[in-house]
């Protein structure tokens, strides 16, 4: 498949290592996003018998971790944060929560796409401000994985790429073929 062969070419203003967290981030969302192509509405609500769990609610949360891992963690609350996602959307998708069966519980998959889209692109926007020192910083409480920023960055796409591995579980339980 291509997404592995690709180069996810960044900036070359930025320093080595926050290119090589960009690249992963991107890589990740790639991999992601063709998780998620092809889907129809009704199957990003499908549960399977085992589990609460459906592919909206893992796409909706995967926006949301976004958000706190490659903007909050790095520069706090902005004026912009308002623009990207609602409260509600937060509450609904944040760490802690727990997916229900109860498709009226969640926005449309057209709601959940878009805010995707939007904190990415605004991850894109701001990344270049975050290199240098900043990197070094300590992240605040609760960090995941790393104790600095980059930690955050690099741990967003390890925490994507888990979260894509719940989707491909979701897609085979369906009966579709694998990506890879």
């Amino acid at each position: 498949m291509a997404i592995f062969d690709h180069d996810y070419p960044v900036s070359d203003s930025l320093s080595p290592r926050l290119q090589d967290a960009v690249r992963q981030i991107e890589f990740a969302r790639t991999y992601t996003l063709l998780s998620l192509d092809g889907l129809s509405d009704e199957e990003w609500y499908w549960c399977p018998e085992q589990m609460d769990t459906h592919i909206a609610w893992q796409a909706g949360h995967l926006a949301v971790a976004q958000y706190g891992l490659t903007l909050f963690m790095q520069r706090g609350r902005a004026d912009v944060d308002a623009e990207l996602m609602t409260g509600k959307f937060r509450k609904r998708f944040m760490k802690g929560t727990k997916p229900t069966r109860i498709r009226d519980d969640y926005p449309p998959v057209s709601e959940i796409k878009q805010v995707m889209d939007r904190v990415h692109q605004q991850m894109r926007d701001e990344v270049g401000s975050f290199d240098g020192d900043h990197l070094d910083q300590p992240a605040s409480a609760p960090h995941a994985a790393y104790p600095t920023k980059l930690g955050s960055l690099l741990f967003a796409s390890k925490h994507e790429m888990m979260h894509a591995g719940q989707i491909g579980m979701l897609r085979r339980l369906m009966g579709k073929e694998p990506l890879r």
